[in-house]
């Protein structure tokens, strides 16, 4: 892959995790499969990754489980879990508790033809 398109997909990653509503989560896996990138979860994670966390809202993308697999990303462990909690999204043990009852699905909910 060159890099023109690592930029594009990271943007597109950047668009997407934009758009999860407050008190939504959606998961890395999730993200690429609406790309059209089902098997680039983890190439999804290294755009967040690359990100800044002050324009995505990072802490709502959690692995295929609703762990918190991103967590070390933000300085202190547990701000991810500390952001997630003031959304009203409760976490025990770094998983999300109830994680379909908050699971957001960007293939169901966002027009692919805005990508």
């Amino acid at each position: 892959m060159n890099k023109m398109q690592d930029i594009n997909f990271f943007e597109k990653v950047y668009r997407v995790a934009e758009m999860i509503p407050y008190g939504r989560v959606t998961t890395y896996g999730a993200i690429a499969e609406f790309l059209g990138q089902k098997s680039s979860a983890r190439m999804v994670g290294w755009a967040i990754n690359k990100s800044d966390l002050n324009r995505i809202p990072a802490h709502r993308i959690v692995n295929r489980l609703g762990l918190l697999t991103g967590k070390q990303h933000f300085g202190d462990i547990n701000i991810m879990q500390q952001l997630l909690e003031n959304e009203g999204i409760a976490v025990s043990d770094n998983k999300i508790n109830d994680f379909e009852k908050f699971f957001w699905d960007p293939c169901k909910e966002i027009d692919k033809k805005l990508f």
